[in-house]
């Protein structure tokens, strides 16, 4: 069975920086693309960043050129650099594997606090 685990959240003054990680356990068939996706009290969850297993990726135009996604294939982890952080980026952040058939993995989420 897929485990995510996110590691990396925490408190951080506005204009500050967090690296998020995302370790995954159990993978037996090739992941597609590995994204971060965040909920806010009181919002859905929406997409922050994407990577596919070829290196393409894709931002939410709210976070394009402060945050930076990665992945490593062959370790199967994913990683999102956040500079310059706002109070609106304050948000329970998790990472999502979407395998070779569709499947999709969540992990349990890392709480990220951006104060003003």
């Amino acid at each position: 069975q897929v485990q995510l685990v996110e590691s990396g959240g925490g408190v951080v003054q506005a204009g500050g920086s967090l690296t998020l990680s995302c370790t995954a356990s159990g993978v037996v068939l090739a992941v597609a693309v590995k994204a971060w996706y965040r909920q806010a009290p009181g919002k859905s969850r929406e997409l922050v960043a994407d990577i596919t297993s070829g290196g393409s990726t894709w931002y939410a135009d709210s976070v394009k050129g402060r945050f930076t996604v990665s992945g490593d294939n062959a370790k199967n982890t994913i990683t999102l650099q956040m500079n310059n952080l706002k109070p609106e980026d304050t948000a329970v952040y998790y990472c999502k594997h979407e395998n070779v058939l569709g499947a999709n993995f969540w992990g349990q989420g890392t709480q990220v606090t951006v104060s003003s």
